[in-house]
């Protein structure tokens, strides 16, 4: 909530007054400030900007970060280095340890594209560690032999990603690092809604499943498999369809008991849904349905009610998502 978010941010300040009193916080109630809330374009509440070398224009935004601790990890990298640099084995596995989650950018030359665009990366995630290193002891002890960037959970590399020489998409680094602050598949609820959308991945594919059923084991298995093979690109979450607080979101997506389990693939910016056309949740039928989703290739799932029996009786037709494409078109 805003004001949980407040406190949190009233916390930041405090803090960084001490490390940095050169960052200044301030806040604004924009109901009464139209002229700012126009000029700086706010939509969403609550926004943060971080204003720059004394300019109004071009402003940061201050995305998906909600605690304080984050918040001045994340304006500490904007303001100095966003990473550590790392000049021995000892060093790197101290990072490594310190955190569930820690991110190892190694290099065979520390200036570089790559090195670039990992910095900016660094900047964007401030929820985990990052670390780089060019030495050559370091990238020898993890068996490295190009520029390559790891995260480490709870100590282990759980993704490789080798960073091409020119520019990467530094976008497509932060979707797939971010996606490792959630589980492979994680359960929807009212705690895990909040970080589900603080991800930036716009494609979210959902199982409709009720988890006490003797099916649901070999279902989930199945749907944890998919997902690894699409992080970064799909995520994957589960609703509970015994759990009544899940309401909203049947409704929102037209489940009925009947349906379940059921699979739909939502995107985030066109609030497009696609309904997968197999009804086994089967590894090969969770694939073909997320690949044919990423090729532009799945077709729109337009819910509908059924059509009326008077539909044709008037001059004006009644149209339903049923009949609506063979009567129009």
């Amino acid at each position: 909530s805003s004001q949980n978010f407040s406190e949190e941010f009233a916390e930041a300040a405090r803090q960084l007054k001490k490390e940095a009193p050169r960052i200044q916080f301030g806040k604004i109630d924009v109901t009464h400030q139209h002229d700012l809330r126009k000029e700086f374009n706010i939509q969403a509440f609550p926004t943060v900007k971080l204003f720059v070398n004394g300019s109004r224009k071009d402003p940061i935004d201050c995305k998906g970060v909600r605690q304080a601790s984050d918040f001045i990890t994340w304006v500490k990298r904007r303001t100095g280095p966003s990473t550590v640099l790392i000049n021995s084995t000892d060093q790197a596995e101290a990072i490594i340890e310190v955190d569930d989650l820690a991110v190892i950018g190694f290099f065979r030359e520390p200036h570089n594209d790559s090195v670039e665009v990992f910095c900016e990366t660094a900047r964007d995630v401030p929820e985990m560690p990052f670390g780089m290193t060019a030495s050559e002891d370091v990238c020898a002890n993890y068996g490295i032999q190009k520029n390559t960037l790891i995260v480490f959970k709870k100590g282990k590399p759980v993704h490789h990603e080798v960073l091409e020489d020119g520019r990467q998409n530094k976008l497509g680094l932060t979707r797939i690092i971010k996606t490792f602050t959630l589980d492979l598949v994680t359960e929807y609820n009212i705690e895990t809604s909040v970080k589900i959308f603080d991800v930036p991945v716009e494609n979210h594919i959902l199982l409709f499943t009720p988890m006490n059923s003797e099916t649901f084991n070999a279902i989930y298995e199945n749907y944890k498999s998919a997902a690894a093979e699409f992080r970064g690109k799909i995520l994957f979450v589960l609703v509970n369809t015994d759990e009544p607080r899940n309401g909203r979101i049947f409704e929102y997506f037209r489940i009925r008991d009947i349906d379940v389990p059921a699979v739909r693939i939502l995107n985030l910016t066109s609030d497009a849904k696609y309904k997968m056309p197999a009804d086994e949740v089967t590894v090969e039928n969770l694939k073909e349905f997320c690949q044919s989703y990423l090729n532009g290739k799945a077709k729109l799932h337009l819910s509908s009610e059924e059509i009326p029996e008077d539909w044709d009786k008037m001059p004006v037709k009644v149209l339903v998502g049923k009949n609506f494409n063979n009567i129009v078109f």
